[in-house]
């Protein structure tokens, strides 16, 4: 019994890690290079990011904004990003056909360069981590399966190694042992810390993503607090996950007194009743929000405006510690402050993933947390070629040299672990539904070919 459930994990994490491994690889570098998004944006975009314009005459913040819209027609201005120096001001465009853009202002707010969203640094790592740079919701699928069938092939490689003893030192190692001894070794060091880094990464997923925010929302105990609100229309990423879908409060009733001419963000059909940002910069100040934060364009003649900071914005000087995240809303026509919600107002499931996100990008407690990542990622590539290399010794020309086909019957601990991680992680039960078939296909196609006893 025991060695049929051995051959059985072993023969699914051998087809498991020879399907899911240019996945894997390309997920695992694709992290590291997103680990250090900071740190090559500083120097890549240096002038962009710390320079100055040549104009050096001081215009208003809304002058610079105004003068941003007019060099750039066909864009609507939706984000501020008031940055702490010497980070300039970032501005976020975006144009009907799903373009985005984006613009920095120096200490003048004058205009210092542009650059095209969908190919900075932070960006482009980010859509080859999340969708392979093709996007399309087959292959979010795809890369969420290959992060669940990481799991099976941690904890089934745990099970082998235990079962097998392949941690033992032999008296005779043949060179196959000895490979799969450090591949053991190095799978058993990792298990943990290469659990938690997939764990932490599954909220930006696209099925157990939507579910986890649907169970934060839901269960406003655990999750994230309940506001009286109306859905903004605006992308929102610069919003902490926590808050991220909520629905924001509506504004009041236009101020005939209010300061009119030029507060709206340029592009945004509010009838030029809106404050200027000016004055909501210390309307945030009078409320305590410090720089660096977001500011969110109202959607619509009731909406507002939105001031965030964040613990995981993929925005490089804009990131916080998850104790400072913060989402306040202000009325757009008179500046007062709304509602705010903050970190300690979060469910223990949101600030969970408030501290889980960010350790998940390497940036939770600095250089430590990058160079840890990046160990933990290395050993993962140096696990998967061992893994590689102790099937390449033991493989026969013209083989697959797949291990043996298990026979019945099957442990009850086996079907708990597979019910279990088919229902924590939907994907991956789908995908385990599939498998079945298909052993179930091949073996009825083998017993029609097998001669009729005479």
């Amino acid at each position: 019994m025991a060695k049929r459930t051995y051959n059985r994990f072993w023969r699914w994490h051998f087809y498991g890690a020879l399907f899911m491994a240019p996945l894997l690889i390309t997920l695992t570098l694709s992290g590291i290079g997103y680990l250090f998004y900071t740190n090559v944006e500083n120097i890549a975009y240096k002038d962009l990011f710390f320079g100055n314009s040549e104009e050096t005459y001081q215009l208003t913040i809304d002058e610079g904004i105004s003068l941003v819209q007019h060099e750039n027609p066909g864009y609507d201005i939706t984000k501020v990003m008031m940055m702490e120096e010497p980070y300039n001001t970032r501005l976020t465009l975006a144009s009907e056909d799903g373009g985005e853009r984006y613009v920095f202002l120096d200490e003048h707010n004058e205009i210092v360069g542009s650059q095209d969203a969908k190919y900075t640094y932070a960006n482009i790592m980010r859509n080859i981590h999340s969708s392979l740079f093709a996007g399309g919701t087959v292959v979010n699928y795809l890369v969420e399966l290959a992060a669940c069938w990481a799991v099976f092939l941690l904890l089934s490689g745990l099970y082998m190694t235990w079962r097998g003893k392949a941690l033992m030192k032999p008296k005779k190692p043949a060179r196959r042992i000895a490979i799969k001894r450090t591949h053991a070794w190095i799978g058993t060091v990792i298990t943990i810390p290469m659990l938690v880094i997939i764990f932490t990464g599954l909220p930006w997923s696209a099925v157990m993503g939507d579910f986890i925010y649907s169970a934060s929302q839901d269960h406003p105990s655990i999750g994230t607090p309940l506001l009286q609100q109306q859905p903004p229309a605006s992308d929102m990423s610069e919003i902490p996950w926590a808050v991220r879908k909520e629905e924001a409060p509506s504004s009041g009733e236009p101020d005939p007194h209010a300061n009119h001419g030029g507060g709206k963000m340029p592009g945004m059909d509010m009838g030029g009743n809106g404050i200027l940002i000016e004055k909501l910069l210390w309307k945030a100040r009078d409320a305590g929000i410090e720089k660096p934060y977001t500011i969110i364009a109202p959607s619509s003649e009731d909406g507002v405006f939105i001031v965030s900071k964040g613990s995981n914005t993929g925005v490089t000087g804009l990131d916080v510690s998850p104790y400072d995240e913060m989402t306040a809303y202000f009325d757009q026509y008179s500046g007062d402050p709304i509602s705010t919600v903050g970190y300690s107002e979060y469910g223990i499931l949101a600030k969970w993933f408030t501290w889980g996100i960010p350790l998940h990008e390497g940036h939770l407690f600095g250089w430590p947390n990058k160079i840890l990542n990046l160990l933990v990622c290395l050993a993962f590539l140096y696990l998967i070629f061992k893994g590689f290399q102790m099937w390449l010794v033991r493989k026969k020309t013209g083989s697959l040299s797949a291990p043996p086909r298990a026979g019945r019957p099957v442990t009850a601990g086996f079907i708990i672990l597979m019910v279990v991680l088919g229902v924590l992680m939907p994907l991956y039960g789908i995908s385990l539904v599939i498998v079945l078939l298909i052993e179930g296909i091949l073996h009825l196609a083998r017993r029609k070919r097998r001669p009729a006893s005479v």
